[in-house]
């Protein structure tokens, strides 16, 4: 038993002992139930709590946040309780009973997009610098780096390399990937799918380079033919041939005998697959994923984009505390294949910035209550980092007017930001470092609405915070 033995009893006590408890995890900061009865937990109880930092319950797991030393709590809870940790995939599992549909698809696109944010956001930051160093005239006689330098052309190509391999490769491939995992079937046959979706982009481009048409087998070219409807890149195509891959591989599996199923399983499986993907799936789902890139597009840079970022800014947060901003990135994946570029994504940073901004007025109200700071500095910086649950769910949420805030300051930068036609290459880091990932020409733009989302919700949360004497 450690130091958190008496607070590991209590907080048992506290969350409905361990009948209540379905499964329980940690995090990096943060222990993750399931609870059986989540109205037997005694919230307010277990935030007064001195070694709790706050509570929230999200996509169906009550977390209590502990902070850095989570992982001696963790150890002393469960020899306390007896109850055996399990891992985090399992404790999500279990608590989809505590979901309702929407926060189940939410659920399962961000474990599909997950695993595949770290490659999309260094795309997005590579394909902003590539921008920085062959698009913007920063020298006298109006030349880029990549005109004056044979270093910066050659470095500015091999970026290039890095840039399409991750939004037209690595994409398809990615997401065919990470559903065939997630749904326990053969990854390997999903990495194959995935890059069938974009060996019609490559065959054209080898039809394009090549001298004469004949060097091309036939049915190579009637297979580009097909492809070359663009949807190898986007999101819906790929996540309709995944799925389709994941039923066809377990509906093979039940009805094959076992002596031959690692032979026809794979075959039929794929074989179908691919075709469903290239001749049904691939056309649907392009249709689809344009429409609803489409109507997004219309809201951002039409007649109501002042309407439409003003309650997008306002409500991110909120989305935030449901799980379901996971869909975002679906949405984002898909305006950049369909435009070039999203004007979603620096919204989304700009939301970030601002619930951080509100916790730096927090850190200088409560500047002398060095318990509250334990939470405050580390949640601010995390935030200006991009990952803002510490700072909603740890500092604003408990406060209440700080979120409340935030929102404000970041509906007023998200106006600015479609005003002004604020758009990023791709997804990137969502707090300040985000300026990388947006277009040279609106970087100044961005600039201007980051400030925006930083000194509104810093004076907001000044004011109330002083009027409500805190501390």
């Amino acid at each position: 038993m450690g130091k958190y033995q008496d607070d590991s009893a209590e907080l048992l006590k506290l969350v409905g002992g361990k009948e209540n408890i379905s499964a329980v995890s940690h995090c990096m900061t943060r222990m993750r139930f399931v609870l059986a009865d989540p109205s037997k937990a005694d919230v307010p109880g277990i935030e007064k709590m001195k070694v709790v930092k706050g509570t929230f319950t999200q996509s169906g797991q009550f977390q209590v946040i502990i902070g850095n030393t989570v992982s001696e709590f963790y150890n002393d809870f469960t020899a306390v309780s007896g109850i055996s940790g399990v891992s985090k995939d399992e404790v999500k599992k279990a608590a989809k009973q505590n979901q309702n549909p929407l926060q189940r698809v939410a659920t399962v696109l961000a474990e599909i997009f997950a695993p595949l944010l770290p490659a999309i956001i260094t795309g997005g930051l590579i394909l902003g610098f590539r921008n920085c160093i062959d698009s913007l005239y920063i020298f006298q006689g109006g030349h880029t780096l990549t005109e004056l330098s044979q270093f910066w052309a050659g470095l500015d190509h091999f970026l290039w390399l890095i840039g399409e391999a991750v939004f037209h490769v690595g994409i398809p491939v990615g997401i065919c990937w990470s559903i065939s995992k997630k749904m326990g079937t053969t990854e390997m046959l999903g990495i194959i799918l995935g890059l069938t979706l974009v060996s019609g982009q490559l065959l054209n481009a080898y039809a394009v380079a090549s001298t004469a048409a004949a060097d091309i087998p036939k049915w190579n070219f009637g297979f580009a033919q097909v492809n070359m409807i663009g949807y190898q890149a986007q999101v819906i195509p790929a996540m309709l041939a995944g799925f389709t891959l994941v039923y066809l591989e377990k509906f093979f599996r039940k009805i094959i005998p076992a002596v031959v199923s690692m032979i026809f399983v794979p075959f039929f499986s794929i074989t179908l697959a691919v075709m469903a993907a290239h001749f049904i799936l691939g056309p649907i789902g392009w249709k689809i994923g344009s429409a609803i890139s489409a109507v997004v597009y219309a809201g951002i840079t039409g007649p109501v984009k002042v309407l439409f970022g003003a309650i997008f800014g306002f409500i991110y947060a909120p989305l935030v505390i449901t799980g379901l901003h996971h869909m975002t990135n679906a949405i984002d994946l898909q305006l950049v294949a369909e435009f070039g570029g999203t004007m979603l994504w620096p919204m989304i940073a700009l939301s970030n910035i601002a619930q951080g901004s509100a916790v730096l007025a927090m850190i200088m109200l409560q500047k002398k209550n060095e318990e509250a700071q334990e939470v405050n500095v580390p949640s601010c910086i995390s935030c200006y980092l991009g990952v803002t649950e510490p700072a909603i769910f740890g500092v604003n949420l408990k406060y209440m007017f700080p979120f409340v805030c935030a929102m404000t300051g970041s509906a007023c930068a998200a106006v600015f930001s479609v005003l002004t036609g604020v758009e990023s290459l791709s997804i990137g880091v969502g707090g300040l470092p985000g300026i990388l990932s947006i277009r040279p020409d609106k970087m100044l733009f961005f600039a201007i609405a980051m400030l925006i989302a930083i000194v509104v919700p810093f004076i907001l949360t000044t004011i109330f915070g002083r009027a409500r004497g805190v501390k």
